[in-house]
């Protein structure tokens, strides 16, 4: 304690000789030092960030409403939009209840394995997108590990509807129920067990004490999985067969576009899938202020 005391008296104090009473300052608090980095953080913002989406509208606007409309409106991008849509519609909700069950499992009870469990989870962070859909290739594929009994029954998972739903719900996964984790470790149980012992069920104390308190987590991981599931490319490309007008979600419509050097189609198709990402970040920024 006294070491403690010398030394902040060390850093408080005047020094011997006078001198009124000044605190040393703390790296980066000179002004220059700040203006510096400020300037710095905004202009790579801009430089990477901003200036990248600008040239997507620019670009997509470049030949006028009417170019930019007829590209939106074409029949293969139309379906690729509401395939998206639909990807989303059906991987989000089944993320979050894995993302829920998970992290009640991990939070709320010891058990052996619980360390591999949390290790399994977060698998797709570390695993590349298009490994993930090989894996799957080799697994439902035709000439896959389970191919032939799927042929057998007159059963198809790739180059299908499925085999996007599948692709997606690995690389988000780990979404929810990461987010979920964090919040519920640091909430801990002390609500739920008051109300266990004055006598509510498992199903009225998860419903009326635990939901409400995971809330902003749970709506900050499902949109965190929305803004994923909608700009997946690797996963997917490799598991739908890309198949124009049928198999195709909006990312790989807009690399087939680019291919097909319809640069106005791409960077029309890029508008879109831009707006959807601005409003899953606006939702991210309300529930950041609320919570």
């Amino acid at each position: 304690m006294t070491g403690l005391i010398g030394a902040i008296e060390a850093n408080v104090l005047p020094t011997p000789g006078g001198g009124d009473r000044q605190a040393k300052k703390r790296v980066g608090q000179s002004p220059w030092v700040r203006r510096t980095l400020i300037a710095s953080a905004f202009l790579l913002a801009a430089l990477l960030l901003l200036l990248p989406v600008v040239v997507i509208f620019v670009e997509a606007l470049g030949l006028g409403l009417g170019a930019y409309f007829d590209a939106i409106l074409e029949p293969s991008t139309l379906h690729a939009v509401f395939l998206t849509l639909l990807t989303a519609v059906v991987v989000v909700p089944v993320n979050i209840a894995f993302g829920i069950s998970a992290a009640w499992c991990i939070t709320r009870f010891e058990f052996t394995g619980k360390k591999l469990l949390i290790t399994v989870i977060e698998i797709p962070f570390s695993i590349s997108p298009i490994v993930a859909g090989v894996a799957y290739l080799f697994l439902y594929g035709s000439q896959g590990l389970l191919g032939p009994l799927l042929a057998a029954h007159d059963i198809q998972i790739m180059f299908s509807l499925p085999a996007i739903f599948l692709a997606s719900m690995f690389v988000t996964s780990p979404f929810v129920a990461r987010e979920l984790i964090a919040t519920m470790q640091v909430q801990g149980n002390e609500y739920e067990e008051a109300a266990l012992s004055l006598g509510a069920s498992g199903f009225r104390t998860f419903l009326l004490i635990t939901l409400p308190n995971m809330k902003w987590g749970l709506l900050y991981g499902a949109l965190l999985c929305n803004a994923r599931v909608m700009g997946e490319f690797g996963a997917v490309s490799v598991v739908s067969g890309s198949i124009r007008g049928q198999t195709n979600t909006l990312p790989l419509q807009i690399e087939l576009l680019f291919n097909d050097y319809s640069a106005v189609g791409a960077f029309a198709a890029a508008t879109l899938l831009t707006l959807l990402a601005l409003i899953s970040l606006a939702a991210k920024l309300w529930l950041e202020r609320h919570r």
